[in-house]
């Protein structure tokens, strides 16, 4: 599980560290294709956040298929781009052709990405700026590869449904970065349980139970912004909270397991017991959270990010008719109506499969959107944090409605802005709003 986490979120350890690819398993030498010469099939992609994970699917896009190469770059650090860079230059030379001129650093950096000749950008900064960016490249006409979270609030959450109307509208693909839904063994066992191998699915309980992640020290030279913005997991403005930036995953599995249906409330409860420090900024380290569905259905959720804990990563479901047990890495099994079933066919990456089925769907003129469908389960976890922040039964109309805001506007950000940090939520005394 450590392992896992840990390359999801880097692609390259830096200072000599070893490679841990991103669930990746290429042969790198076998992809390389010498000699790429451009063509009038050529797909130009752009990368706007060069952390690990939007490293990992730049490379990804670049193996989708012969005609497909990385041509512009952008981050709000320069080192960040660099090891990026340098990294993807390492594994697949010849199909990143970025010249010094597209390689952009700075707030406005996705402008010049977007203001240039690519045909596919993917978005893969801190969850605040998903928004804005998700406008801004519908506006400019490009396809989108955007990994999840898509927003870290419900004003947020508006602005991500209407942009991926716009692209429906526009013709443009928009794939989010919910792994899962590309994952064989998830999709084989889904269609089973959607096609009623327990019959109705009544209870849900999803985990995403890990350890301590990462945690940049502060240089001497790093402005109070700065260090935020490097660790901008500790600062729910940023990320959301780890309820959405990472346990998100447990909860869109459970969302697919109800068919994407909507609940009608949601209670929960969460805190800070281990990770209490200031420079773990504002965020909780545990959440637990019912979702009420009607008619009796309900999915519990739990998770954690506390050192030295037991970990869990998966959904257990059961149905009037059996049930199914999911660890998302070892384990897919039914026991049902029609007699037991486990999962034993061959795997295949599932973040590759995100970019095959994208790129090949932007060639057939048939492009992919699972826009809505991201934002409300991105929906879904924000509105598990608004509860266990307030300790408040919220129904979806309210947590979809709200105006709580919990970072400023894109056009705001420069590195004179001064956001101040809100209180840790205390259930009870926090207000919902």
């Amino acid at each position: 599980m450590e392992k896992w986490n840990t390359s999801r979120r880097e692609f390259m350890k830096k200072s000599g560290s070893a490679l841990i690819a991103s669930g990746l398993g290429f042969n790198v030498l076998a992809a390389r294709r010498p000699n790429y010469d451009f063509n009038t099939d050529t797909l130009k992609v752009g990368l706007i956040g060069c952390g690990g994970r939007g490293t990992g699917a730049a490379f990804q896009a670049t193996m989708s298929e012969d005609n497909v190469v990385l041509t512009a770059m952008a981050d709000l650090f320069q080192d960040r781009l660099d090891d990026s860079y340098k990294n993807l230059m390492e594994e697949n030379p010849d199909k990143i052709r970025v010249e010094e001129d597209h390689k952009f650093v700075g707030f406005d950096a996705y402008k010049k990405v977007l203001a240039s000749d690519v045909d596919v950008v993917i978005l893969a900064t801190p969850p605040n700026f998903r928004p804005g960016h998700l406008a801004a490249a519908v506006e400019a006409g490009k396809h989108i590869f955007c990994e999840k979270p898509v927003a870290v609030d419900a004003p947020g959450i508006r602005s991500v449904i209407e942009t991926a109307k716009k692209a429906k509208e526009k013709g443009l693909a928009l794939m989010s970065g919910f792994c899962w839904r590309h994952d064989v063994p998830k999709i084989d066992t889904y269609n089973r349980i959607l096609d009623g191998a327990i019959g109705n699915v009544h209870t849900i309980y999803n985990t995403y139970n890990t350890g301590a992640l990462w945690f940049r020290d502060r240089q001497p030279d790093w402005s109070d912004l700065e260090f935020k913005m490097r660790n901008w997991l500790y600062y729910n403005w940023m990320s959301g909270d780890h309820i959405v930036e990472q346990a998100i995953h447990s909860i869109d599995l459970m969302s697919w397991a109800m068919g994407d249906e909507l609940p009608v409330s949601v209670t929960g409860t969460g805190g800070r017991q281990s990770r209490t420090e200031e420079q773990f900024g504002n965020v909780y380290d545990h959440f637990a959270i019912v979702y009420e569905y009607g008619d009796g259905r309900r999915g519990f959720h739990f998770s954690r990010q506390q050192k030295d804990t037991s970990r869990a990563y998966g959904i257990d479901m059961n149905g009037d008719q059996g049930r199914c047990a999911i660890d998302v890495f070892r384990k897919h099994e039914i026991i049902g109506k029609n007699g037991d079933w486990v999962w034993d066919g061959e795997k295949s990456n599932m973040y590759q499969n995100e970019h095959n089925t994208l790129f090949a769907s932007i060639r057939s003129g048939d492009p992919f959107n699972d826009g809505v469908r991201m934002a409300h389960s991105t929906m879904l976890a924000i509105w598990g944090r608004m509860a266990a922040y307030t300790g408040q039964t919220i129904s979806w109309e309210e947590a979809l409605n709200s105006e709580e805001k919990l970072g400023p506007d894109l056009n705001k950000f420069s590195w004179e802005l001064d956001w101040p940090m809100a209180e840790v939520a205390q259930p009870g005394i926090t207000k919902f709003s």
